[in-house]
């Protein structure tokens, strides 16, 4: 449980990480909260020479909501997604996921740009941000380029990050409607057997527009269009339900492993769905 030797740096600007990434190459990591890349290390699994903390950077902290618009700094941690009023305010679905991240001791120091970042299908946030249509800012060495959650992950652990850029950036518009996060896993702290994040919007008594993305059930995050689209101009009714689990089940490719096998996952799915459209639309 002791990692290999290696060299620790803590710049002050993304502009001095993005220099040591530049000189030290593949050598060189960066470390957000450190809660997937620490314990990797520590089991011999990977071998950094070179680890970029980036934990004195001002620039990447704080929470800003303006003109529509909720901007998450990478470094804000799922404690400070929990504890801020206005953003509990203006986007509760943020509280209710971190909440199920995990332990207290793991959201004081995991942080919202490493969970997006790393590409682990098993974390919460890439699917939320999916379901909310959000937008990663990447900064690398020819400047800062925007890419959709929903275009990030490419399969796991790969995302559309060059080797060279920092995440540095989650925004996204305040979503409107009702919101909700479920989750299924084995024990308190653990990873998701099954998540779902629903957003649905509510004009009259019908549904006027639908988002809906699952966690863990596939390499990647899902966000299944055919699924919000199976309940938008319906009242959330029974048979919308079954429609919208129908076709977010043609759309996870789930595999066994410790957590079950195909089936029990499908099934876990497909409750996590309904229970999730049931409380967003009680919100809507």
């Amino acid at each position: 449980m002791i990692p290999a030797p290696f060299e620790y740096h803590r710049p002050d600007s993304v502009e001095a990480a993005l220099a040591l990434i530049a000189q030290h190459g593949d050598d060189a990591r960066v470390v957000a909260g450190g809660h997937s890349l620490i314990p990797m290390m520590k089991l011999r699994m990977a071998e950094v020479p070179h680890l970029v903390d980036l934990q004195a950077i001002g620039t990447l902290k704080g929470i800003c909501i303006d003109a529509g618009r909720v901007h998450l700094g990478a470094m804000v941690t799922q404690h400070e997604l929990i504890v801020d009023e206005a953003l509990a305010s203006a986007a509760p679905i943020l509280r209710e996921a971190a909440l199920q991240i995990a332990d207290p001791q793991v959201r004081y120091m995991g942080t919202v740009g490493g969970n997006v970042a790393n590409g682990d299908p098993g974390n919460d946030m890439p699917g939320l941000m999916q379901a909310l249509d959000a937008v990663f800012t990447l900064q690398g060495p020819d400047g800062t380029r925007d890419v959709a959650a929903r275009d990030f992950y490419e399969a796991a652990y790969m995302t559309a990050r060059e080797d060279d850029e920092i995440l540095t950036q989650v925004s996204f518009e305040i979503p409107k409607g009702g919101q909700s996060y479920e989750k299924q896993k084995r024990k308190i702290g653990d990873y998701a057997t099954a998540a779902a994040a629903v957003i649905l919007h509510k004009q009259g008594d019908q549904c006027s527009a639908a988002s809906i993305a699952m966690t863990n059930l596939s390499d990647t995050p899902v966000w299944s269009e055919a699924a919000g689209a199976a309940l938008v101009g319906t009242g959330c009714d029974k048979a919308a339900v079954d429609a919208a689990v129908a076709a977010m089940l043609g759309d996870i490719d789930p595999t066994e492993d410790n957590r079950g096998p195909v089936e029990f996952k499908k099934h876990a799915a497909a409750v996590i769905l309904r229970r999730a459209i049931a409380r967003a639309w009680d919100r809507a």
